[in-house]
């Protein structure tokens, strides 16, 4: 996978500290620590507001995890494509043949090295389904699902669960929702993990 801000010397490490000085002054903390294994889809919990972004990758810095994300390759066209491979995107093409799951297999798959986060409610509004596109990722690329998340309750993020899909779509999801029980989104109205199904026709 290409060279990212994760792994770029100097620049990495102001991150870090800037990272640290802002989690001390907004009294959030981080638990948890980085993935142990090198590939992984890591769902990023609740997702309500824009600040999860921030808040998210300030978490990943603070444990020195490297993430990727995934973005419309139209935002990776001219010099924009350098700055966003750098900040960790993966351009994805949604017109192709291959359908969007697929593509991201076989990305899985041809890397050494890649923790790729997904936000499996799709948007920051309530939903009372979870897209599936993640599970079936993992589940094709045989790799582990990681639970992320920001308690905006309790100011904490960090790195949870990691489940191995057992492809009972049901069964998992019943599993990964038992591990958010309890926390908060930014937007507390926008999450509600009680409600939340897999979305059936979301392979």
């Amino acid at each position: 996978m290409p060279y990212t801000v994760f792994d770029t010397p100097g620049v990495v490490h102001f991150f870090r500290l800037l990272t640290a000085i802002v989690l001390r002054l907004t009294g959030w903390k981080v638990e948890g620590e980085k993935p142990p294994m090198p590939r992984a889809v890591m769902i990023a919990v609740p997702h309500t507001s824009n600040w999860d972004f921030v808040y998210m990758v300030m978490v990943s810095f603070t444990l020195r995890q490297k993430i990727y994300w995934m973005g419309k390759d139209t935002l990776f066209k001219g010099w924009k494509g350098p700055i966003m491979r750098w900040f960790g995107g993966v351009p994805v093409n949604r017109r192709s043949r291959n359908n969007l799951v697929d593509q991201m297999i076989d990305t899985l798959k041809e890397s050494d090295s890649l923790i790729l986060t997904v936000p499996p409610e799709g948007t920051r509004g309530h939903v009372s389904e979870w897209k599936t596109g993640f599970y079936y990722m993992a589940l094709g690329a045989n790799v582990p699902i990681v639970c992320s998340y920001l308690d905006w309750g309790r100011k904490v993020g960090g790195v949870g669960l990691a489940l191995t899909p057992t492809g009972d779509v049901d069964k998992d999801f019943e599993t990964l929702k038992e591990f958010y029980i309890g926390m908060e989104g930014k937007r507390p109205e926008y999450f509600s993990i009680d409600s939340i199904k897999a979305k059936k026709t979301d392979k």
